[in-house]
């Protein structure tokens, strides 16, 4: 690898940690609250549509050649980057065992209050 791919390499490298750091601490301050972490979810999911539909897609490569490298590299660094949507099923069950939990403990409280 020549000196000038090392250095925009680098360079790529801090840019996504400031990225990655700036997200984290989007995060920090939407803690507990659902609605300020669900926009942050959709903007990521904006983000890396409007990427992979745009600028992603226009630099694929145009032989075999780069397209096999790209592949390889895309297999080696780990696979495709993907943003999976949160299964409603999935929501749904958390939904009901936390409904559950909080019957369970009305129940207690109301038992609790009923003894002398």
């Amino acid at each position: 690898m020549s000196n000038g791919k090392k250095l925009e390499s680098a360079k790529l490298s801090c840019e996504l940690q400031a990225i990655a750091s700036a997200v984290y601490n989007a995060e920090q301050d939407c803690l507990g609250d659902a609605k300020a972490l669900l926009a942050l979810l959709r903007q990521l999911e904006q983000l890396h549509r409007q990427i992979r539909d745009g600028a992603f897609q226009q630099s694929l490569p145009d032989n075999r050649q780069a397209l096999y490298s790209l592949l390889r590299d895309i297999e080696a660094e780990g696979g495709w980057p993907y943003i999976e949507r949160m299964r409603l099923q999935a929501f749904l069950t958390n939904l009901e065992q936390e409904a559950a939990v909080e019957n369970n403990s009305e129940v207690l409280e109301n038992d609790s209050s009923l003894s002398w």
